[in-house]
């Protein structure tokens, strides 16, 4: 960092008001000065010494948006080494390549395809966001050709792999709404592909043959005024990239060096010469640090483990999954349909869900608000007390929708069963399952 803790305490306001999340405003200053804490937290600092901070709070890794549309994303911007000292923040992204000699009707069957590869998971779209378009006849017509289809007929942004700049310049012209990735600056093609990314202001991926050969090629585009680049130590065995990556998140977290600041790409289609070897080696690379990831090609038995990986590594382990507190009607229930209520927690929501789906019996499901807690672990911390799960179940608005008064508790806080009558006087409060397996048999049998 370009400021001690103590000369960022200087510019602060020293109202020690806790609004930031931490006592003080030295505290405050020493999560800032090692980068754990990011200077918009504090409501109060002024915009003169917001300026003077700005690279002293800037991450040390730079945050790279890339593409348009539902599918853009930010790599980068990572504060930390391992996820369990506060959280990793933007997700590694996929890509998968094509061949710029591919056949157009090809290439629009594989879009469509990969295009399904959607998954509902925790109330979020799981998806890959990226494809890589490599240019293998340094044909710039074709190229561009292929990169338009790409661009305005799928949801999906490019990479656009050529290190011919006249290649590069036609597939830009074609694509840049997208905000492509261009790949790859290396130290012949620098200057040329360097302006093509300054004009355009597009992210440009940079490659050399070592982690030591990519600091005098971030150092020189850093100095045309490129900022958003995205580096490859250009390792293409397994063992050398996993040590090439962790060695760049080390340089740029610990040691501060700024020329190593930057997301990574890799390419386990490189490294494998089976889908299947590629998508272990993706998951490594997913976990220690891969910003994009760039496949083959996408199959829903390689794709789908891989976006519940990211799901579970990009999760703050600090804060629990949570759904929306509300009422979620399944399977189309009416006025007559059981009433069950369980807790936020989103993995318990939505195995309870799916047990009730598969019950085949429409039912109403209240989701009550715990702070992210299963059923058992909230209703310990008191947070699925009687009285709050009454008092919800009045106020949801439930009984606007039933013309019953019964409502199903989970077994394993039947102690709240009393408390509930109580907070809900002419309602049945039945004790259902304790274990979520047993809801399906449960609902027939009523």
């Amino acid at each position: 960092m370009a400021l001690t803790g103590i000369q960022i305490f200087k510019l602060l306001p020293k109202t020690n008001c806790k609004e930031c999340g931490v006592p003080t405003c030295l505290a405050f200053a020493m999560n800032l000065a090692s980068g754990k804490a990011e200077l918009d937290s504090c409501p109060y600092v002024s915009e003169e010494a917001r300026a003077q901070l700005s690279e002293a709070s800037a991450p040390p890794i730079r945050p790279v948006a890339v593409g348009k549309g539902v599918r853009s994303f930010t790599t980068g911007g990572e504060t930390v080494q391992y996820r369990h000292e506060k959280t990793f923040f933007n997700p590694t992204a996929f890509a998968a390549l094509v061949n710029s000699d591919i056949k157009e009707a090809e290439l629009k069957d594989k879009l469509k395809v990969w295009n399904a590869f959607q998954y509902e998971r925790v109330g979020l779209n799981l998806r890959p966001e990226l494809v890589a378009l490599k240019d293998v006849k340094g044909d710039g017509k074709e190229f561009a050709k292929k990169a338009k289809l790409i661009a305005e007929t799928s949801e999906f942004n490019l990479i656009l792999m050529s290190e011919n700049k006249d290649v590069i310049k036609a597939g830009v012209e074609a694509c840049k709404f997208k905000k492509p990735v261009i790949y790859a600056a290396v130290e012949g093609n620098i200057d040329a592909l360097g302006e093509i990314a300054k004009e355009n202001n597009l992210p440009l991926a940079v490659k050399a043959k070592s982690v030591e050969g990519l600091i005098p090629l971030t150092d020189k585009l850093t100095g045309m005024g490129i900022k958003d680049l995205i580096i490859d130590p250009g390792s293409r065995e397994i063992k050398q990239s996993l040590e090439d990556l962790v060695a760049i998140r080390r340089a740029a977290l610990k040691s501060g060096n700024r020329s190593l600041g930057f997301p990574t790409i890799t390419f386990p289609c490189e490294m494998a010469s089976n889908i299947d070897v590629e998508t272990l080696i993706a998951g490594m690379h997913v976990a220690k640090y891969g910003g994009i990831v760039v496949m083959s090609d996408f199959k829903s038995e390689n794709i789908f483990p891989l976006l519940l990986e990211r799901l579970n590594i990009f999760t703050d382990p600090q804060r629990p999954m949570t759904v929306t507190q509300g009422i979620y009607p399944i399977g189309n229930p009416d006025e007559n349909s059981p009433v069950l209520v369980t807790t936020n927690f989103a993995l318990t929501y939505f195995i309870v869900s799916g047990e009730i789906e598969s019950s085949k019996v429409p039912s109403w499901l209240l989701v009550k608000d715990s702070e992210g807690l299963s059923v058992m672990t909230a209703w310990a911390a008191g947070k699925f007390s009687g009285d709050d799960v009454g008092a919800f179940v009045k106020k949801s608005g439930i009984a606007d929708k039933v013309k019953h008064k019964q409502v199903i508790i989970p077994g394993y806080a039947a102690a709240i069963a009393g408390d509930m009558e109580e907070e809900l006087p002419g309602w049945t409060i039945t004790v259902g399952p304790r274990e979520a397996a047993h809801i399906p048999a449960f609902l027939k049998a009523r």
